[in-house]
């Protein structure tokens, strides 16, 4: 997860302001996560945002960028599953694991069929443990590993627990694979290629990766940097594209209060359970006119008390009393 939160440098004709929402970015070729954000943010004018699962320059597809009360919804989307279409190069292995890396060994590419090609997949399916690459963005001593890798320095890495719920071929060339895969957050699809390579007896790298979604955005629709920077600068916070924050909990039941209840809770205080509402883990909190205030959560003596508070200068410290 990134959050930035910029101002307007000393003497910058820029002015910032207070922007909510989510944006479904399908991020081009060439860009890191942090340079579509920023361009993002700066057609958007907002004082405050972040992405949510970093992708690739080389990769496309949906990142997620919060702005505004939503930064706060980036640790949940960070957290959530995604997926990825992708193509694997067989027979050739890079230092990095893609295509912008350099080719350290070339071997063969031995005969397989059907059979050996889904005994492969299927070893790699489910819960199990992958060790992340040395060219990510995970730290060791406050470095990122990729700093190191840069360097020739490789350091042991701790194995993640992931979760692959899907994995299939979606088309097969004399040397590559086209996959579509469905994962857990912490999931590297470049040491999955490398793991279906070494499955069938090769080596591989990615040559096209592109996120698919991320839960819960599994069919909603993407928009292009060309389409938003298209976007005159004074229609950008009623454009279709700039969703909701509560968009990030389509699934968590509501809960509508009344104007006293609903000042109470951005003051940080508990409420008392409705009778006949749903047991749930949380709760979506509304006020009388519709307007999303946060998530609750159902704490001692039949209280509900706050968990989340997604609205401006709410709550004890900003953001009631649990953070």
């Amino acid at each position: 997860m990134t959050h930035q939160n910029w101002g307007a440098s000393p003497g910058s004709p820029r002015r910032w302001r207070a922007v909510d929402g989510i944006v479904l970015l399908d991020k081009p070729q060439g860009l890191t996560s942090t340079q579509a954000l920023q361009r993002v943010r700066r057609h958007l004018q907002a004082e405050k945002a972040g992405h949510a699962g970093t992708l690739d320059p080389m990769a496309t597809g949906m990142l997620p960028l919060c702005f505004g009360q939503a930064t706060k919804a980036c640790g949940t989307l960070l957290g959530r599953s995604k997926a990825y279409s992708a193509t694997v190069l067989l027979g050739v292995a890079t230092d990095t694991g893609d295509a912008e890396g350099q080719p350290v060994v070339e071997v063969d590419v031995p005969a397989y069929d059907a059979d050996r090609l889904e005994r492969a997949l299927a070893a790699l399916r489910g819960e199990r443990l992958q060790v992340p690459p040395m060219y990510s963005a995970l730290k060791r001593d406050g470095r990122p590993l990729y700093e190191l890798a840069r360097q020739g320095i490789e350091v042991e890495r701790e194995a993640r627990l992931i979760t692959i719920m899907s994995l299939v071929v979606t088309g097969r060339g004399d040397r590559t694979l086209d996959i579509e895969v469905v994962c857990s957050k912490g999931t590297y699809v470049r040491v999955l290629a490398e793991e279906i390579a070494a499955g069938l007896g090769t080596r591989a790298h990615l040559v096209a990766l592109r996120r698919l979604w991320v839960e819960p955005f599994e069919s909603a629709a993407m928009v292009s940097l060309a389409e938003i920077e298209a976007t005159p600068a004074a229609e950008v916070t009623h454009a279709p594209w700039l969703a909701a924050v509560d968009s990030a909990f389509p699934d968590v039941p509501v809960l509508k209060l009344n104007a006293g209840q609903a000042l109470q809770l951005c003051k940080g205080r508990t409420l008392p359970c409705p009778a006949g509402l749903p047991s749930a883990a949380h709760y979506r909190a509304y006020d009388p006119a519709g307007r999303f205030l946060g998530l609750v959560e159902p704490g001692a003596a039949g209280r509900l008390q706050v968990q989340r508070l997604f609205v401006p200068g709410a709550g004890t410290n900003g953001d009631g009393p649990k953070t």
